[in-house]
């Protein structure tokens, strides 16, 4: 019997002891590493005596950041030490356990560079026949790379944070008009929070050792802004204001029973994106709108891993670094309760949606809260838990 008496802290829960996701939560003493035990929050400084001088600083900190640019090995054994800890039938000297409920997390690194990919089928298939019914829906280019772009680092923030709704250009009857977005949209996506050596050139057998965890996705979108500007360059404005992380990461170490193949594209691949061991990963997805369950998207289904993706995003010469941040990209599979963005469930607008309190919506209004929550099987029959993202809508400013 652990010492920690919370039920969610259980072997068949999401955030029993096979999961031990990171964060950093609000103190008396200030901010502070901590890790995640059922509903709880275990901050790490109060028992850094348990550790090695070198865990012991890594875990005194105010972030993530000097963790995650420790690298794979000091991953390793904070991570066995933790969960010899959590374990133990006595409590560390000095262990606090805070309950989530009234604890208010941050987000827990700096973030670098932020990539966000485009890499479910379905999904890409699915927007190009909204955008272009009379066009290919997916370019040839597709399938033989992880098609993404550069998005803005500095509009990442975390779980429970509100959302302005932005504005910008969409276009008219008569031309281009400026103001609040009215097709706001989301995109449920998982996310890879980088960390070790700054390296350029990362191969897929290297991409594990800079990669410190995974993380739920909340891309919010305009989708009117996205479709006036995306033609010929991509996204910009539609995709730059707001982008949700959950407040914990789960390492990438606790996801050693989900890996799976990522599906055939049905030719070769360039020798560079030649995976020697499976990095797909069985994820399973939930969207909430106002509290009703309105989509199940599942990431095992997606046509690029992780790994592939970070080597392809260093291929050319760039670097990568501890705060880097990279998302899959919509999550959508092959029916409609799977797709992961209101833009395919409303088919453009189309079709509504009806929730449970009777309510009906194509797109985003003022006070909509979305939650998206993720797990992921584990060890012998158990559950690894993503934490979930959430965000609230608020009206447009001045």
């Amino acid at each position: 019997m652990s010492w920690i008496d919370d039920p969610a802290f259980a072997a068949d829960k999401p955030f029993g002891p096979q999961t031990l996701p990171y964060g950093v939560v609000e103190t008396a003493e200030g901010p502070a590493v901590a890790v995640r035990v059922g509903d709880h929050a275990l901050p790490l400084r109060p028992i850094a005596d348990e550790f090695t001088a070198e865990l012991a600083e890594l875990v005194a900190a105010d972030s993530l950041d000097p963790l995650l640019a420790a690298g794979r090995p000091a991953w390793s054994a904070l991570r066995a030490r933790l969960t010899e800890l959590v374990k133990a039938t006595a409590a560390p000297e000095g262990a606090v356990l805070l309950p989530l409920s009234e604890t208010v997390t941050r987000l827990p690194f700096t973030v670098g560079d932020y990539v966000d990919f485009y890499s479910s089928r379905n999904h890409a298939e699915n927007v190009g026949r909204i955008f272009r019914p009379d066009g290919e829906a997916v370019f040839p280019n597709w399938s033989h790379l992880p098609v993404g772009y550069n998005g803005r680092s500095g509009t990442v923030i975390v779980s429970g944070t509100d959302v302005e709704r932005p504005h910008g250009q969409r276009k008219g009857d008569d031309g281009p008009v400026f103001g609040p977005s009215v097709r706001l949209d989301i995109e449920a996506e998982i996310g890879f929070v980088c960390g070790g050596p700054v390296a350029r050139r990362v191969s897929t057998s290297a991409a594990p050792d800079h990669v410190f965890g995974v993380v739920t996705v909340n891309d919010w979108s305009a989708r009117d802004i996205q479709a006036w500007e995306y033609v010929p360059l991509g996204p910009h404005l539609g995709k730059s204001f707001a982008t949700s992380i959950g407040a914990w990461i789960t390492p990438l170490e606790a996801f050693a029973a989900a890996r799976v193949p990522v599906p055939d594209p049905g030719h070769p691949r360039q020798d560079y994106l030649v995976e020697d061991t499976h990095w797909g990963l069985d994820i399973n997805l939930q969207v909430f709108w106002n509290g009703t369950l309105v989509s199940k998207p599942d990431f095992a289904g997606m046509a690029f891993s992780f790994a592939q993706q970070l080597a392809h995003m260093t291929v050319n010469g760039a670097t990568v670094r501890p705060g880097d941040l990279f998302a899959s990209g919509t999550i959508s599979g092959p029916e409609k309760h799977q797709r992961g963005s209101f833009l395919e469930l409303s088919w453009g607008g189309k079709e509504k949606i009806t929730l449970d309190d009777g309510g009906e919506r194509t797109f985003l209004l003022d006070g909509d809260t979305i939650v998206i929550t993720a797990t992921a099987p584990g060890p012998d029959g158990t559950v690894i838990g993503l934490s979930e993202v959430a965000g609230t809508i608020l009206a447009a400013g001045d």
